[in-house]
């Protein structure tokens, strides 16, 4: 069916919430057996049986657009700040024409909680939850542009058009709740790739996200076109029937396209959602203490669109969607004046981060709850313009809670400096082998047929860093 058809019920509702029928799911390398065959075929949102014991339920993913600064955060270098001003003693990344001159982190480092874990002055709150952390310093990544690194994180792939990770998890493991996505996008990028970021690609289009915002703004804060307006819920389920009855007929006469089928499929979803949804998305029905927890209502108009941005991950995860995502916007991107802008973007972040991890483990949802943190890459250690740090790939600092990891706890380093990851290197598909290894997916296995190929999301790469497990 055409989009023209499937928005004037609901448009993104209808499009990005659900969407495509049977899709051949290669678990253990062969074919899936007829009886799971059909019921995919009748609900592509269908629960499924992980391939090993899960550690987590979903996912809560806090993109930091732009890539924030690990040497100024998370990520303390006392020989950075001893040699502030001295050239580089070794030879800098392919891209880097400019010169070479170390520049200090302004914030001051401490070590914080029983484990001892540092941290910036920056993130006082969070600090206050660092022995909840799992902080991976050796990160490294492909792409040296923001489009490139972006993709690479969301997509695993610097280039090619491929499935988001949250549509790989929707994809693996459905949804806990079948009156909701699987995989949800909170006010995702418009650009760097935009809708690529969380789109299904070849997957069926049911794995794609339901997106609300954009560009770190939430919004109006509801799902675009949830409601039609004019028609009671008996005349709605009338409509759709009648288009169901055409896009049936229509199906018939294909014999098999994944698009009607998507279609047929959006229309229930977004039917369902228009029930389940609007309550799942009332930040009023919060107590006044939780919403303060999060910064909601604050003076500072960005961290009370941030904080509730976490406060409604937290209802969705809740609610039993498999894979949220937050997103603060390209702000992180200071190639000048990093003093100034990563001060104002830890000042909106920070305090709803730190209540979204209190509120999750007050509620007893943090243990099966993984929570990530991070941005496309890092930072250079060395200066750009007078007070600025380019884009870093090279190494980078990640932090992740709950889910099984280990607490309190860091992993792999970079060098004196915070230049390259040295110790323990963990590459992008490494990461995602490891989170979907804690969903309890193989990340060799979970595979999709497309083009004469079996694909995945970490195409023929990717070890899982059993080593922060708990």
């Amino acid at each position: 069916m055409t989009e023209n058809l499937i928005q004037p019920i609901s448009r993104r509702a209808a499009l990005q919430s659900a969407g495509a029928g049977f899709a051949y799911l290669a678990f253990a390398g062969t074919a899936a057996d007829a009886a799971r065959q059909s019921k995919e075929k009748l609900n592509p949102l269908a629960p499924r049986k992980p391939h090993v014991p899960p550690r987590a339920k979903r996912v809560i993913m806090l993109f930091m657009h732009g890539g924030p600064s690990h040497v100024d955060t998370f990520d303390y270098k006392p020989k950075l700040q001893i040699d502030d001003g001295k050239t580089l003693p070794f030879k800098a990344a392919a891209n880097i024409s400019a010169k070479t001159k170390l520049m200090k982190s302004p914030w001051k480092f401490k070590q914080h909680g029983e484990s001892g874990l540092w941290c910036s002055e920056l993130f006082p709150h969070v600090a206050k939850h660092i022995d909840d952390l799992c902080i991976v310093r050796s990160l490294h990544s492909k792409g040296q542009s923001h489009g490139q690194a972006v993709s690479m994180l969301h997509t695993g792939t610097d280039s090619l058009v491929r499935p988001s990770v949250g549509a790989w998890i929707s994809y693996g493991l459905g949804t806990e709740n079948r009156d909701l996505p699987s995989f949800i996008s909170i006010s995702p990028p418009a650009g760097h790739g935009g809708p690529r970021n969380y789109g299904s690609a070849f997957l069926p289009a049911a794995h794609q996200a339901t997106a609300i915002g954009s560009s770190g703004k939430l919004g109006s804060g509801s799902i675009d076109n949830l409601n039609s307006k004019g028609m009671t819920q008996n005349e709605q389920r009338k409509q759709i029937e009648l288009l169901q009855a055409i896009n049936r007929d229509h199906l018939v006469r294909a014999e098999r396209d994944e698009n009607i089928e998507g279609a047929i499929e959006s229309f229930e979803l977004a039917f369902r959602m228009q029930r389940v949804a609007p309550e799942v998305m009332n930040l009023d029905a919060e107590p006044k203490h939780i919403k303060e927890l999060y910064g909601v209502g604050n003076k500072d108009g960005n961290m009370d669109n941030f904080g509730r941005q976490c406060l409604l991950a937290r209802r969705f995860a809740e609610a039993g969607v498999r894979y949220i995502q937050v997103s603060t916007g390209n702000v992180w991107d200071q190639h000048g004046n990093l003093k100034s802008g990563h001060q104002k973007n830890a000042g909106f972040t920070d305090y709803p981060v730190a209540g979204l991890l209190a509120d999750l483990k007050q509620r007893g949802m943090l243990d099966d709850t993984l929570v990530i943190w991070g941005g496309e890459f890092g930072r250079t250690p060395i200066v750009q313009g007078s007070n600025g740090r380019d884009h870093n790939p090279q190494g980078f600092t990640m932090w992740l809670a709950g889910g099984g990891v280990k607490a309190g706890f860091a992993y792999g380093n970079t060098d004196e400096y915070g230049y390259y990851a040295r110790e323990n290197r963990v590459h992008m598909h490494d990461l995602h082998a490891t989170v979907l290894h804690l969903l309890g997916l193989d990340h060799e296995r979970l595979t999709y047929r497309y083009a004469g190929r079996d694909f995945r999301l970490t195409d023929v790469y990717g070890h899982v860093v059993s080593d922060i497990f708990a």
